[in-house]
């Protein structure tokens, strides 16, 4: 299973979209795009680890790992980006606004089953994190390919 989140840049805040097996799951939250500086800015787009974690303030969520530059990124709830994280990511179930959410312990309920399953089976979880403009052009690309 690789989960993939696909983002769309703002000023104010990043959303995005998530999937699992191409079955959409929720929506995210993060901080804008600011060259990948530890606490102001949402994460580089790539390809992450995830583990379980689990802390007394946000009880069982997500550590990403391999984040070149940067540690201790989670995936927890959070319903404002620029007020509540610091970096990480939070799945919502509505957007409201740039960087912004609702429902958000709700959302990482949804989020973290079938990933925590997995997990207990000791199998590999990668999450894939690109935006919407980088996956049109892999679909353009593609489909002109395929005229020829």
């Amino acid at each position: 299973m690789e989960p993939e989140l696909i983002r769309s840049y703002y000023t104010k805040g990043t959303n995005g979209l998530l999937y699992i097996n191409c079955t959409f799951i929720r929506y995210t939250i993060e901080l804008p795009w600011m060259e990948n500086q530890p606490r102001i800015s949402c994460i580089p787009e790539g390809k992450y680890l995830l583990k379980k974690r689990y802390s007394p303030k946000f009880k069982e969520h997500l550590l990403i790992e391999g984040v070149e530059g940067r540690d201790v990124i989670l995936i927890h709830p959070a319903n404002n980006a620029l007020k509540e994280l610091k970096g990480c990511i939070a799945p919502v179930t509505i957007l409201t606004g740039e960087g912004k959410g609702s429902q958000s312990r709700m959302a990482l309920q949804r989020l973290i089953t079938p990933i925590f399953t997995l997990l207990e089976r000791k199998e590999t979880v990668l999450l894939t994190i690109k935006s919407k403009k980088n996956d049109i052009k892999r679909k353009i690309s593609s489909t002109y390919t395929n005229l020829f």
